[in-house]
């Protein structure tokens, strides 16, 4: 075992209340045996969801004869000690405040389908987390300075450089389950005709597929596809040409779910290269915001639906009441669900399995003509160390410039969040690829302000505290690097967070 502790790792979720991590994540502890004799530590500051997730869990230890300790508190502080992974899921009443987002943005012609990670939505919802970030990594210094920190809050690149950034003493990187391997990997096969179904999926066949993707989360592309030094790329793009074709406005799938087909193939024959997120990467483009003189075959983007999400939440906590309550056997639970991919990468990591996944981290090469802290989505070889990304060459013309103008984005987003400073976040707001007009981003920036004041730092509302942070010494303007030393200190009220 490469973790402290005499029989498995302390793993401690920050957000135990998220309905999209925190069941899968007792799954996964439960059904691994490198992990199922250690520590599970669910922390939220909602008690009345902390009481269900930490009922539950241990109902799911007990059904499955695990020796996995659970401990549950609604202060992080008296759950840390000893944690060798710290898992970021939480967020603060990020359904409302996406909806008002989507809302005032689209007043001034902005048009966000998922709005949690680019656009004025993405700048906010940074605004709105880093702070509590940084105040969790404070924690996080003081009680297990040794752990791993794995950040899973959107916007996660974002969130995830800040800590780089401002928590460079931390150990951490950023996840998102979009590239969670070996599943993409396999669904790409398919679609290149490589194999008919996920069974046929060997480890020949991985082994003979050389599929390389990269990018800023959420704006990643597939650079390479080559099969036994075939180039399938063309099969695959084919393989959503044919879609298209048959593709509706999507029904009740979402606003993220609509013409993602036409789009990718769209931005295939523009770019040359595959979209690997087009739910998110179409948001991240100016193309499809309904700027057009003439009619476009793909309609503009639709905008997120908060109703929708509420719905799921819903039912989501009525299948966790259900098993609580008996209505549904708590033997059903391990059939119900599967692993998750931060999880999945402890376990990786915990056992030395030697599995490479995706993961949100500092270039440091892969990606040849991109700086060496560019924070992207790589695949990476993990253990204890941390995450190694694999080379992947060459970043084309074009996708490049849109890279850097997201990455450049993100750090002013970080860079306001900690400083409170107006002025940086108007220019973080008029670096974003979605906002073209200075007049429109002032009124979103003051609208949002108002409409989500319960939710900043009090700092942002005293215009005379706000200073300027000095300019360092050191690379060229191109080149990105740590900013050391410890994070700025955060002020907000404390209130109940909803993971």
């Amino acid at each position: 075992m490469a973790v402290k502790g005499s029989d498995g790792p302390k793993v401690v979720v920050l957000g135990a209340g998220s309905l999209f991590f925190g069941r899968q994540a007792i799954w996964q502890m439960v059904h691994s045996p490198h992990l199922n004799a250690g520590v599970l530590g669910l922390v939220d500051t909602d008690p009345v969801r902390l009481k269900k997730m930490a009922a539950l869990a241990r109902a799911v230890v007990g059904a499955n004869g695990v020796r996995l300790r659970i401990e549950a508190s609604t202060g992080r502080r008296k759950v840390l000690p000893g944690a060798d992974f710290v898992v970021l899921s939480f967020a603060d009443r990020s359904v409302k405040f996406r909806a008002m987002d989507c809302a005032v943005s689209e007043k001034y012609g902005i048009r966000m389908c998922s709005g949690d990670t680019i656009g004025p939505g993405g700048i906010f919802r940074t605004l709105r987390e880093f702070p509590e970030i940084l105040r969790a990594a404070r924690d996080i210094s003081d009680l297990c300075p040794d752990a791993w920190v794995i950040n899973y809050i959107n916007p996660t690149a974002a969130n995830g450089l800040g800590l780089r950034r401002y928590a460079p003493h931390l150990r951490s990187f950023a996840l998102c389950d979009g590239l969670h391997m070996p599943h993409v990997k396999r669904n790409y096969a398919i679609r290149a005709g490589i194999v008919s179904d996920g069974s046929a999926f060997t480890d020949e066949v991985d082994r003979k597929f050389d599929m390389r993707i990269a990018g800023v989360n959420h704006f990643t592309w597939m650079l390479k596809a080559e099969y036994g030094g075939r180039d399938v790329m063309p099969a695959i793009a084919e393989s959503l040409r044919l879609a298209a074709a048959r593709e509706t406005d999507g029904g009740d799938t979402g606003a993220k779910a609509k013409f993602n087909a036409s789009i990718g193939y769209t931005l295939y024959r523009i770019f040359g290269r595959i979209p690997t997120c087009v739910g998110h990467t179409k948001e991240y483009v100016r193309f499809w915001q309904g700027l057009g003189r003439t009619p476009e075959p793909i309609p503009p983007l639709s905008i997120w639906e908060a109703d929708e999400r509420y719905r799921r939440h819903a039912e989501m906590w009525r299948q966790v009441d259900g098993f609580l309550s008996g209505r549904i056997p708590i033997g059903e639970y391990m059939k119900s669900f599967g692993p998750d991919h931060a999880t999945d990468i402890i376990e990786n990591m915990v056992a030395g399995l030697g599995k490479p996944f995706y993961v949100n981290t500092f270039n440091r090469g892969a990606v040849t003509n991109m700086a060496d802290d560019a924070f992207l989505e790589l695949l990476c070889d993990l253990d204890m160390k941390g995450p190694r990304p694999r080379t992947v060459g060459e970043m084309p013309r074009g996708l490049r410039g849109l890279q850097e103008q997201v990455l450049d984005a993100h750090e002013l987003a970080v860079q306001a969040a900690v400083t409170c400073d107006r002025d940086i976040l108007r220019r973080a707001m008029l670096t974003d690829p979605l906002v073209s007009s200075i007049a429109d981003a002032d009124r979103i920036v003051e609208e949002l302000l108002k409409a989500e004041r319960d939710a900043l730092p009090g700092k942002w509302f005293r215009r005379e505290s706000i200073r300027r942070p000095r300019a360092r010494s050191g690379p060229s303007a191109g080149s990105r690097r740590p900013i050391g030393g410890k994070s700025p200190p955060g002020r907000r009220a404390d209130r109940a967070r909803r993971g």
